[in-house]
Formats: structure tokens, sequence, C-alpha cells
């Protein structure tokens, strides 16, 4: 199962300035949300970080 992660950041999107706003079950979803809530600005970046929940690896 994949989830997506919404932050919004500065322009260099670094990792320091990441806010983070939700979970989502699909980007389209997430953009949704940061389009909303006027996540998006000229000082400002939306990262949207996809992980993969229950998966199992050996190592």
């Amino acid at each position: 199962m994949k989830l997506f992660i919404l932050y919004q950041t500065d322009i260099w999107k670094t990792k320091i300035s990441r806010v983070f706003y939700g979970i989502f079950d699909s980007r389209p979803k997430a953009l949704d949300c940061a389009k909303y809530n006027g996540l998006y600005s000229r000082n400002a970046k939306v990262v949207i970080e996809e992980v993969t929940l229950n998966i199992f690896e050996e190592i």
C-alpha cells in the first residue's frame, strides 16, 4: 500500500524547513489539500513524499 506525506517547505526544499500537513492515500488528494489550504506561494513549495506501507524485507 502506498501513502503520500504532504509537507510545505521553503523554496530550497530543505528538510529542516518542512512542515507536516497530512498523510493521504493518493497523490491527487494530497495536491487538492495543498491547493485548498493555499500551501503554494512565492516563498514556499510543496513536497509530497511517497512511502510504502506493510513491506517486509530481510537484510
